[in-house]
């Protein structure tokens, strides 16, 4: 069975967003329902090492979008503002296997007038891979993209 014949969990639709590299390393995929905000992605064969583990540039790559994001669905007080990264702490607890589901949830820790500060987990077919937290510039406003979900 290749990666392409496994399905993407109920609730979870397409995210647009994140520009031309995204687009490149993703699809990603956005589940939001209320205050629950959960991002995902298949590992595909092009998102693993030489060990058929997903490479931990992709793992940050994909930690990089989901703590701006989830400050944007959660956030009332930063909305749909350009959040650069100013850091980004990954903490990798477990490998993600070719073909695992990948799925991150975030929490809004605090938010200024300047920065925003983020953390969050991951899993790997339900089990602890990463840990993550990051601090980012608020920047600005921009019309949000259409996103599914």
């Amino acid at each position: 069975m290749s990666t392409a014949d496994l399905k993407i969990p109920p609730g979870f639709q397409p995210a647009t967003m994140g520009g031309d590299f995204i687009g490149h390393v993703g699809p990603f995929y956005i589940y939001h329902e209320g205050d629950v905000v959960l991002m995902g992605f298949r590992v595909e064969k092009r998102h693993t090492n030489p060990f058929e583990i997903c490479h931990g540039g992709m793992l940050a790559s994909f930690a990089d979008m989901l703590l701006p994001i989830t400050v944007h669905r959660k956030s009332k007080e930063v909305g749909h503002r350009f959040l650069p990264t100013i850091s980004l702490q990954v903490d990798y607890l477990a490998p993600a296997a070719l073909g695992a589901w990948v799925q991150g949830e975030a929490q809004v820790l605090r938010a200024t007038r300047s920065i925003v500060f983020v953390q969050g987990t991951v899993t790997a077919d339900g089990a602890p891979c990463m840990r993550v937290s990051g601090i980012f510039k608020i920047g600005p406003a921009f019309k949000p993209p259409v996103v599914e979900g």
